[in-house]
């Protein structure tokens, strides 16, 4: 496996552009960092410091960093669909079966790198949410500390899925533009087809189809925290109560995409002409 990981990374540390975008994704997130200190001055009546709103707090800061830092995965799935892009412009694909290299192992060359990037992403999320929570919150106790931290592991599911998802993509269409805007594709597709199940059917059945879809799975791991920023302030509204939590089945449906994916794609290598 290190020796696989190794020859990917050799290739995107040689190439300019792929470590730029390695650099950003990795340090976009850290705009959390940023936002918890912003204080807004508004005309000098009061000023508004977001950090002091409560929503750095434990544990549902876990639940807010991980969120939002997700938005910024794109950024990583440039680099993930430019491997296989790069591959087939520059004929190292080639090149690297004929040096030794297994359809298998190329594969999970980019499967490893993929596992690599998300641990890392999600250990940096991980240290930045716990120093601020630190500061901020006013809970102090390990038990609150470390509630919750399952977003962690949702977040670091989500991206190998996500990750894995474009592995396919830059598979199935060797260029990364083109996998890249089949992502749109398939977000279109997936409420086409939900139209569709809801016409014949019914809004629960439609529902519970489309928390199945790749993209809608891979949402549905960590769910939107503004509702639930709205209910510390104002618990008394039980009509913003809504399930935020993460459940082990929901795990389990991205991995078993990821799993799909992953699997696809070497069968597409396995068959492909070079």
């Amino acid at each position: 496996m290190l020796r696989l990981v190794k020859l990917e990374l050799q290739k995107l540390l040689l190439n300019r552009a792929s470590v730029v975008l390695i650099f950003i994704s990795f340090v976009l997130p850290f705009t959390v960092l940023i936002l918890s200190s912003i204080k807004i001055n508004f005309f000098g009546f009061f000023t508004l410091e977001l950090g002091e709103l409560g929503i750095f707090n434990f544990p549902i800061i876990w639940h807010i960093t991980t969120y939002f830092a997700a938005f910024f995965k794109l950024f990583f799935a440039i680099v993930v669909v430019s491997m296989i892009g790069n591959e087939y412009s520059n004929k190292t694909i080639k090149q690297n079966l004929i040096d030794g290299l297994s359809k298998k192992e190329f594969i999970l060359s980019k499967f490893y790198t993929i596992v690599l990037f998300s641990v890392l992403a999600t250990v940096l999320i991980a240290v930045a949410s716990f120093f601020i929570g630190l500061y901020y919150s006013s809970y102090n106790e390990a038990s609150i500390i470390f509630r919750e931290t399952e977003f962690l592991l949702a977040y670091f599911i989500k991206l190998v899925g996500f990750f894995s998802l474009c592995l396919f993509f830059g598979m199935l269409l060797k260029r990364s533009a083109f996998a890249l805007a089949f992502l749109f594709v398939l977000y279109i597709f997936e409420w086409i087809a939900f139209w569709i199940i809801l016409r014949a059917t019914s809004s629960e059945i439609a529902w519970k189809v489309k928390n199945f879809f790749p993209l809608e799975s891979m949402q549905n791991l960590i769910k939107q925290p503004f509702q639930r920023l709205i209910m510390t302030k104002y618990p008394e509204n039980i009509d913003m109560a809504y399930d935020y939590a993460v459940y082990w089945y929901e795990l389990v449906i991205v991995l078993g995409w990821t799993a799909i994916f992953v699997f696809l794609s070497y069968r597409l290598l396995k068959q492909r002409d070079l």
